[in-house]
Order: structure tokens, then sequence, then C-alpha cells
């Protein structure tokens, strides 16, 4: 006897996703044997002394669950850290949350905020996660185009796009995937813009250390009227070269946080207790991120040059650790056909930045990441000599 079952059918909250063109460039990467500049993550280990840190950790019984907002020692640290670097003082205990990466700290201030029917202004190219986050709260995503050619905000089409039912906007400084900065000009625009209003600032700062040639990267915490209405987050992924970690952190007013908390609490609840315990012995020693910028200028300054010899123009890269290029010398294909045969014929992986923009706007534009050993960027430069 046989008995047949229904699977009930899901109606989809997030209808319009499918599998990211991360996922899809890699996986042609790998079947093609390509260099992989298309991923945003490092093809080299983080200090061994930080492993060893974690290491210790674990061997200290630092292996249950921890406090929810985080380990007091790493929420001070943290809370050190932003002081020294930008001037304001967050309170470790209050206003420090520690948290499962930047992609769970962003879903979880735009939860907390974003109630049914309010909007959210995004600046396109953005990253991929921000329109879906906004969804799942039942919010309005409202997208504003970045100045085509030089990514820079433009506050004229900010400002006609604030509505009585915008909630928050969502910027990206240094910014993914065009690598540019915010100015502490536009930092000032954008306080001024927003002055009087009940708008917050969702301000993703993950690339915070990964700014050249001498530019100050201009936080939220710089600027107090800013500030009093901000969540800032960061990525100790991103800046200890160990994104599989998945540990970032958020700071924000007191009562804001206190929201935050809410939602986090019921999210993660909290996170990985013996890295908290081994970022925090590490954070102690200031000359890893103060060096950082060193470290990645020297990784754009030798890709680009490389890049220089080839048809592709090399656009500007004053942040983030990705370098994009203009191809229409090269080829009249649309971004993602280039993308493909970039990885078939010629053995590199890059991304299209059309689907970083709602619409899928094309400029003939490809992004890569340089945060690969110097022979990766060596293989893959000699192999791009070939267009």
């Amino acid at each position: 006897m046989s008995t047949n079952f229904n699977t009930p059918s899901i109606e989809s909250r997030l209808p319009r996703v499918g599998t990211t063109i991360f996922t899809v460039m890699s996986a042609l990467a790998l079947k093609h044997r390509a260099v992989n500049l298309g991923q945003g993550f490092p093809d080299f280990d983080c200090d061994p002394k930080l492993v060893e840190a974690v290491t210790a950790a674990m061997q200290a019984a630092h292996n249950q669950y921890p406090p929810m907002a985080g380990v007091p020692a790493l929420r001070e640290a943290v809370a050190d850290k932003v002081e020294t670097m930008y001037g304001k003082r967050y309170d470790p205990n209050t206003e420090v949350t520690i948290t499962a990466g930047a992609t769970q700290a962003i879903i979880t201030i735009v939860l907390a905020l974003v109630h049914p029917g309010d909007e959210v202004i995004v600046l396109d190219p953005c990253y991929d996660s921000y329109e879906p986050n906004i969804e799942l709260a039942g919010g309005k995503t409202v997208h504003v185009p970045l100045t085509p050619g030089s990514f820079e905000p433009d506050f004229t089409l900010i400002k006609a796009a604030i509505t009585p039912r915008t909630r928050a906007i969502i910027i990206n400084t240094p910014h993914n995937p065009t690598a540019t900065i915010w100015s502490a000009e536009h930092m000032e625009q954008l306080s001024a813009l927003l002055r009087g209003t009940n708008i917050f600032v969702i301000a993703d700062e993950v690339y915070e250390h990964m700014v050249y040639d001498g530019q100050l990267h201009q936080s939220v915490a710089r600027f107090p009227e800013l500030a009093q209405r901000s969540f800032a987050v960061s990525s100790f992924g991103k800046t200890y070269h160990v994104t599989g970690w998945k540990v970032g952190y958020v700071v924000a007013p007191a009562p804001m946080m206190a929201e935050f908390r809410k939602v986090h609490q019921f999210n993660v609840f909290t996170v990985n207790t013996p890295m908290q315990y081994g970022l925090a012995t590490y954070m102690s020693d200031v000359s890893h991120y103060l060096g950082l910028p060193a470290f990645y200028q020297k990784k754009r300054d030798l890709f680009r040059e490389g890049l220089a010899k080839t048809r592709l123009r090399v656009l500007e890269t004053r942040g983030s650790f990705f370098q994009c290029v203009d191809y229409s010398a090269v080829s009249d294909l649309g971004e993602g056909k280039f993308c493909e045969w970039l990885t078939t014929e010629i053995g590199v992986t890059a991304i299209p930045l059309s689907p970083f923009y709602a619409d899928g706007f094309e400029q003939r534009i490809a992004r890569f990441c340089f945060a690969k050993k110097d022979e990766t960027l060596n293989l893959a430069l000699d192999r791009l000599a070939k267009i």
C-alpha cells in the first residue's frame, strides 16, 4: 500500500531572488580553471598570531555562549578603535554589538527600523543584500543612481527621493562595487539634507581600512550630527583576512542599539565565542589595521600597472579591494556575456557591474578583486595581456 503526500507550496517572500552572480561566475571559473578575481575575499591566510589567539581562547575553555551583545573585551576594543580613528566614543556596554558578520548586522538593522510600507533609499549600484533585507521587513526600496562615470552621490536626486515614508538611507563607503569613497564634503551634504528629519542612516563601512593615496575614511562617526542618527557596520572578516569567520560589529547611539539588540537576540542571539576572544587579544596590536591601507595599495598598484598594458580602461580605485575596468575598447558584449567570455576564453573571472543595479543598467564595466597573492595577480595579468 502506498500513500502519496503533497509537500505544501511556499509563497516566496523573495520571488525575484535567484542564484547570485557570484555563485554563477565562481562555478564557471572552477569549470574552466580560470583565475577567480570575481569573489571578494583573499586567497591568502590571516596572521598566524590571530589563529594562535583563537586557539588559546578555545584551550582556556571559552567555548560556551558569550553575552548576547558580545564579549566585553571585544566590545571595549571596538570602542577604543573607533574613538582613536574617528574621535567618537561609543559606550561598549550600550552602543557596541558584535554580529555574525556585516550581512547579519545589516538585515538586523533593517528589521529593527523598517515597518511595512516604510521606504528605504539605496544608491545604485549597491551590495545585493540591501533590497532583499528591505523586502523581508515589508518595506519599499527606493533606488537612486550614483552619478555614472564618477559614481558620486547626487544629492539633488537623493533629496527628490525623500518622502514622508522614508525611514532610512543606506550608504556604503568605501564602495562595493565601484571602489569609490565618500568625502567629508559628501558627509556634510548628507548631514544637512537629513537635518530636521526622522531618517536613519545605515552606514556600510566594511572596507573602512582600505582607503588609498593618503585619503581618510569618512566614517559617520566623525560627524556628530550624522552619528546621532546612524548605525555604522564593520567587518572583522574583511579587516583581518578571515571572511569565513563571519564576525562583524555595529555601533550606534544607545536608544537605537537597544532596538537593534531586540532583533539580534532572536536572530542569531550571539556570536562565536573563541573567535571573539581571539580578536579581542589580537586587536591590542593596532599595527595590522593601521598598516592595511599600505598593504592593499601595493596590490592595487601592482594590478593597475599590469592592467594599463591591456586595452582595458582602468577606473579610479580610491578604496575597498576592488578594481573596475571599462572594456568598451575590447568588446561590444553585454557585461554578463563579457565576463563569461573573459572566463572561458582568457581564463580570468570578473564580475559584471550590472547586477548591482536594480534595473540591470549596462555600462560595459567589470569588477576585479585584487585581494589576492601577488602570484595570483601576476598570473591573471599574464592572461589579460592577451586582450
